[in-house]
């Protein structure tokens, strides 16, 4: 009989993992860089302040393009061709990514000589990139829910949300440690190329773990494969228990007739194959979770970490520096919610995280609206505090709020959004739900140039009114909370059931 390997479990949910070391570095890498860009890309075209500040935005959130449109695709790719091939096509277009965004100029002039007209191609890359990440943020943790035991699938989805947070630190301190070979000109020609070309090493070794992986359990009887489904399921849970459980997954795919089990590979227009087939609430819930938990900020705090630290009155190697403490304070505050979301629940942790991160961005802008000044340094115009007290205030508050964010919404969202959906919508609908965050994360990273650089803006608020917005946002999540409900420790299946009796009574 075969007993069931704890060891191949956590290498499966390694490699899936992986995938979100990559999302996280692909994400985070642009912190370092978004000086060096706007000196690099936006500056020499001249624009007016507002066009600027726009196109400067823009490019600094362009993958956010790439990651609507790699979501939006990622559950057809995930019904038709599989999680892991998804992931192999991620981890392609990703490396791609990060080669052509270090050297825009290749196959057009010697590696060197870019400049600001290459700004459309290295766009371009940035985009790709993002359709990798897009495909990424949902297919790994999907990969991970539909191997991971009920039992413990909070906590290894959990993983891939610790690995994301994993991948941002290793990006701050490479950063770093790019930003410290040169001064603040040799970084804006050159150094910000070696940030981007850095991130080649974690998506080659995702890329080769990525062949040494099955499909999921659910996957395989989705196509047809039952005995593929059987292997994998005994290896992970015992046969006695796979048995049992492959049961369960026929049973949500067949007891409605879905051509899914008949006719292989071929999308059944059945309608409880249809998105809103369990009724809207689900799907309402399941999009609104991770929009809430974008307009909170926290894609403000990953992108523009650097030039936040900056308007505090520091220099560029001292604002990296401070991105590895954010780093260091998202990494080990993830490790609480990943010990204790199998324990307390989901929602528990999420009531806690709204109200951490309201009150630490309503102080924020308080902050930054009663205490921080401009003065001339040098012929050039510089933020600063008016006092040191202010301005540790201002760094301990942004640090309260990642550690909020990182206890409560960062994983915890990953494991609710994986679990709520039934398996017959489950890839279309984190699809979709995705594909909203997306656009959610562009508006706010496109955005917050122009809040935090409005002349208009700043004479009246000194940077405070972006971090008031994202407060009330918080406090609008911690309401919303009392609609959603509690999924820990029940099977996917019985989620499902929940949602189905649900849909019935209405």
């Amino acid at each position: 009989m075969t007993k069931p390997s704890r060891s191949y479990l956590i290498f499966l949910t390694f490699t899936a993992s992986l995938g979100g070391v990559v999302f996280g570095y692909d994400m985070a890498v642009i912190s370092g860089t978004v000086a060096s860009l706007k000196e690099f890309f936006i500056d020499p075209f001249g624009w007016p302040e507002t066009i600027a500040n726009s196109r400067h935005g823009l490019v600094v959130s362009s993958a956010l393009f790439g990651c609507i449109a790699g979501a939006s695709v990622s559950g057809l790719i995930s019904r038709y061709l599989g999680r892991k091939k998804g992931l192999l096509i991620a981890a392609f277009l990703l490396l791609l990514s990060a080669i052509g965004s270090s050297v825009p100029e290749l196959f057009f002039r010697p590696i060197g000589e870019a400049d600001h007209t290459f700004v459309i191609a290295f766009a371009a890359y940035r985009i790709m990139g993002g359709v990798g990440v897009g495909l990424t943020g949902m297919l790994s943790f999907l990969y991970i829910a539909e191997i991971a035991p009920a039992e413990i699938r909070g906590k290894l989805v959990s993983c891939n949300q610790f690995a994301i947070i994993f991948g941002m630190l290793l990006v701050y301190f490479v950063n770093y440690s790019i930003a410290r070979q040169g001064e603040d000109a040799w970084l804006h020609q050159v150094g910000w190329r070696w940030m981007f070309a850095s991130e080649t090493i974690p998506v080659l070794l995702f890329t080769i773990l990525l062949f040494m992986v099955p499909e999921t359990p659910r996957f395989y009887v989705m196509k047809g494969s039952e005995s593929k489904a059987l292997k994998v399921l005994s290896r992970i849970n015992g046969a006695e228990k796979a048995r049992v459980i492959l049961l369960e997954i026929k049973a949500t795919f067949a007891d409605t007739g879905s051509s899914a089990i008949k006719n292989p590979g071929k999308l059944s227009t059945r309608k409880e194959n249809r998105l809103f087939a369990f009724g809207s609430e689900v799907i309402v819930i399941g999009t609104l979770i991770p929009m809430l938990q974008t307009f909170m900020g926290i894609n403000v705090i990953l992108y523009y970490a650097p030039a936040i630290f900056k308007d505090m009155g520091t220099k560029t190697d001292a604002s990296l520096l401070s991105t590895v403490f954010v780093g260091i304070v998202t990494l080990l505050f993830t490790i609480p919610a990943i010990v204790t979301v199998d324990r307390f629940g989901r929602k528990p942790l999420l009531k806690i995280g709204a109200i951490i991160m309201a009150i630490a961005m309503g102080l924020l802008g308080f902050t930054f609206f009663l205490s921080l000044d401009e003065t001339v340094i040098g012929g050039e115009v510089v933020s600063q505090f008016t006092s040191r007290f202010a301005a540790v205030s201002a760094f301990v508050l942004i640090l309260v709020f990642v550690a909020g964010f990182s206890i409560s919404w960062g994983p915890v969202v990953g494991v609710f959004e994986t679990e709520i959906f039934p398996n017959r919508i489950r890839g279309r609908a984190l699809a979709f739900t995705a594909v909203v965050s997306w656009i959610s994360s562009l508006v706010v990273s496109w955005t917050f140039p122009v809040l935090n650089n409005s002349s208009f803006l700043v004479d009246r608020f000194n940077h405070g009114a972006a971090y008031w917005i994202y407060g009330a946002v918080a406090c609008l999540a911690l309401y919303f909370l009392r609609f959603v409900p509690e999924t820990k420790q029940k099977t996917l299946e019985e989620i499902e059931s929940y949602w189905r009796k649900k849909s019935k009574e209405k």
